[in-house]
């Protein structure tokens, strides 16, 4: 793959940084996708404005980006409508009355289990347990940041983690084909092997519990729990939520039942229809089907679930529903702008050579006991610059399994510095697909959960790297 040198990292770094200086997303990422293709164009402002917006194009009218935008937008239908049909409500006076949401360590504990549980596709997770949980973070007065840092520290790290051990999800059968390409002959022993010594995502979701159990409040997210326990503001004067008023503030419909059912029938429905689309996609094979399809037609039933189940008990009219579809569709407007953004930017950095740059510019200088850090470390900052983890995955494993016949090192420890490494640039990185959703899901302003949620994940890559530096010279 071709690579433009130094020059491949202008952008990521130019972007990340504006970002979180200007908190002006749209603008920061749009300059990411122009600035690289000015690059690619000899430095042509000109041409590298017409390419980007063929990119862009070209990225939104992707297959799967498309299914990805409409399920996007679909789930702000599905919770307008469980909010105007008072099931939102119901399920929160159920939680409660069943002693699931008595304080805010067991609000953070069913959230946490609710984002667990949902384990096939990482977006997926992140909108049913944000959704379910906002209204019960809202009513504990815990604030919108620490509702985002909860379900995206229990996303990806949960999902490469259950994927490696288990063929229920796409992600370790993604791995798991990058490591056959390399002459693996068991992928899936290495991969369950590689599990223990992930030490990045085990890290990153014990700690996300431990910050539950013990309210462990770090850096911004102390002023942010402080604003809402003192001044009752879920988010910060000046905020830009993920999702509009139309879709965070909605209100039951006046006289409409109280009844728990009428939000969890139709998640549950959503839920349940995507392994029986992952298992028909996949002629058999739950791990090698379509998740873009899956999510997609979840959401699709889910809706129709709930427009036909409201209608049977007369609580919304035919009228009303497609009213909320189409309320829901328009909240959710800004986070389709920067997913079909992000999806831009995965095209730019492949074409850049972002990360083939940087893992070649540091494998000539990697002394032997200390490599696993390294390539953690590594892995890390290409995430971070790229915000994929499966394009850092599909960088660095070409890469770290030669290494490790050559170098004679652990192939468990070297895969696991290399996932765990990605996963952190999923988890916290501003440009991340995921971690703009899980600002979305919780509908909190994006570069707040950015900020509130980087020194949890520093504490956890810290960590981490020790390990690897312990461990890397025992094994």
């Amino acid at each position: 793959m071709e690579s433009f040198g130094w020059l491949s990292i202008v952008p990521p770094v130019v972007a990340i940084a504006l970002a979180i200086k200007t908190k002006q997303v749209y603008l920061s990422l749009a300059l990411f996708v122009w600035l690289g293709w000015t690059i690619m164009n000899g430095w042509d402002p000109l041409a590298g404005l017409i390419q980007s917006v063929d990119v862009y194009v070209a990225s939104v009218t992707d297959l799967d980006n498309a299914r990805v935008l409409m399920f996007s937008v679909l789930i702000g239908s599905m919770i307008t409508l469980t909010q105007a049909s008072g099931g939102m409500e119901g399920f929160v006076s159920g939680v409660e009355r069943l002693g699931l949401a008595r304080s805010k360590r067991s609000v953070g504990l069913m959230t946490a289990g609710v984002s667990m549980a949902v384990f096939l596709e990482s977006n997926f997770g992140l909108l049913v347990s944000g959704s379910v949980a906002r209204p019960l973070y809202d009513k504990f007065r815990i604030s919108r940041e620490k509702l985002s840092y909860v379900i995206d520290a229990t996303c990806s790290p949960k999902c490469i983690l259950i994927g490696s051990l288990l063929p229920l999800n796409a992600w370790g059968a993604y791995v798991a084909r990058l490591l056959v390409v390399q002459g693996i002959e068991r992928p899936a022993t290495l991969l369950a092997a590689a599990v223990p010594l992930n030490f990045y995502s085990v890290l990153a979701l014990l700690l996300a519990f431990v910050v539950i159990l013990t309210g462990w409040n770090l850096g911004s997210m102390r002023e942010a729990e402080r604003r809402v326990s003192e001044d009752g503001k879920v988010l910060r004067d000046g905020a830009k939520p993920m999702v509009s008023e139309e879709v965070s503030g909605e209100r039951a419909k006046e006289g409409a039942p109280r009844r728990a059912i009428n939000m969890v029938l139709p998640i549950t429905t959503m839920v349940g229809t995507v392994p029986i689309v992952l298992w028909f996609t996949g002629d058999g094979d739950l791990s090698a089907g379509s998740g873009s399809q899956a999510v997609l037609w979840g959401v699709i039933v889910g809706v129709l679930v709930a427009v036909v189940s409201y209608r049977i008990q007369d609580i919304l009219t035919i009228e009303e529903s497609t009213q909320e579809i189409i309320k829901g569709i328009q909240g959710l407007i800004p986070l389709v702008i920067v997913l079909s953004l992000a999806f831009a930017i995965g095209t730019t950095t492949r074409a850049l050579g972002t990360g083939v740059f940087v893992a070649q510019a540091a494998q000539a200088t990697l002394p032997s006991g200390v490599i696993p850090a390294l390539v953690f470390l590594l892995a890390c900052f290409i995430a971070f610059s790229t915000g994929t983890s499966w394009g850092t995955f599909a960088i660095m494993i070409p890469i770290v399994i030669p290494m490790v016949e050559l170098l004679d090192l652990h192939p468990a420890l070297a895969l696991g510095a290399a996932l765990g490494g990605g996963i952190f640039g999923d988890h916290c990185s501003p440009i991340s697909d995921t971690t703009i959703v899980a600002s979305m899901a919780s509908a909190t302003d994006h570069i707040d959960h950015v900020r509130t949620q980087l020194p949890y994940a520093l504490v956890a890559a810290a960590a981490a790297t020790v390990l690897f530096l312990i461990v890397g010279w025992i094994l």
